[in-house]
């Protein structure tokens, strides 16, 4: 539709066919940075009214933009409106990424980026987790840890894990119980090349308000009982883009976003 709207010249002797897919290329990523800076614009001040509604401090709540299915292309725009942390749920589509925009940035730019994985960690795949990402917010078995902890590169530091937990027991779903936390907290808290900084959850699709609520509700408490216990424990992965406000009224302070920012994955 917007391609539609371009008027060319149709002399293909003055304006060629690669020079006419190169402008069309141009206009494209031109629209997608305004419709990724309207989109961010919108994001930030939801965060900020459900903050501020909530008696939440000014930047208490941080944006992890949910970037997978995405290509680099997108995810640099996001970039040039000042998004520097990227969540990433496939392994393989995440390192292709991260070597096209190592490519693509500045040694400044490159460095401010912070990557996390949110995806279930298989086994297999740790090493690979522990080398090129910072944050690991999915870790929810003692041998993920465990492995985790062995692969992180001894010259970078240590690397940030949330628990993830599966506060509603869906049998689909990854994370571990209420119960088993305290066993994998003490077992990251005590891991030289792991650093414990708190829990992520998603909770059941599609539930009222209420139960909602009560799922956001007890995830708080188990924070706030971690945070209490451990001096690293300050962050709660929790909201989306359907549902960041009311995470925020429950004490997020990190909400996971992707379709509010990029649009609808195809």
């Amino acid at each position: 539709m917007l391609v539609n709207s371009i008027c060319f010249c149709s002399n293909d002797d003055r304006i060629g066919r690669q020079t006419r897919l190169l402008v069309i290329v141009h206009i494209l990523l031109k629209h997608l940075m305004f419709s990724i800076a309207d989109n961010l614009e919108n994001v930030r001040q939801l965060i900020k009214k459900a903050s501020g509604d909530h008696g939440r401090e000014l930047n208490e709540v941080r944006l992890l933009a949910v970037s997978k299915k995405q290509d680099a292309d997108t995810l640099y725009a996001a970039m040039e409106q000042g998004v520097s942390s990227f969540g990433e749920n496939y392994l393989s589509e995440a390192l292709a990424k991260q070597d096209e925009l190592k490519q693509r940035c500045s040694e400044s730019q490159w460095a401010s980026l912070t990557w996390y994985f949110i995806g279930p960690v298989q086994s297999n795949k740790t090493r690979l987790i522990a080398e090129r990402f910072d944050w690991v917010q999915s870790v929810d078995r003692a041998k993920v840890a465990k492995r985790l902890n062995e692969q992180r590169p001894a010259c970078l530091a240590p690397l940030n894990v949330c628990i993830q937990l599966n506060i509603d027991a869906e049998e689909t779903k990854s994370g571990i119980t209420l119960a088993e936390l305290p066993a994998l907290a003490a077992q990251i808290d005590a891991a030289d090349s792991l650093c414990l900084r708190g829990l992520m959850v998603i909770p059941k699709a599609g539930q009222d308000e209420s139960l909602q609520s009560e799922s956001f509700r007890l995830t708080q408490q188990a924070f706030i009982a971690l945070k209490q216990k451990y001096k690293t424990v300050d962050t709660l992965s929790m909201g989306m883009s359907a549902d960041m406000a009311a995470a925020i009224a429950h004490g997020s302070t990190m909400v996971r976003v992707g379709t509010a920012i990029f649009g609808k994955r195809l």
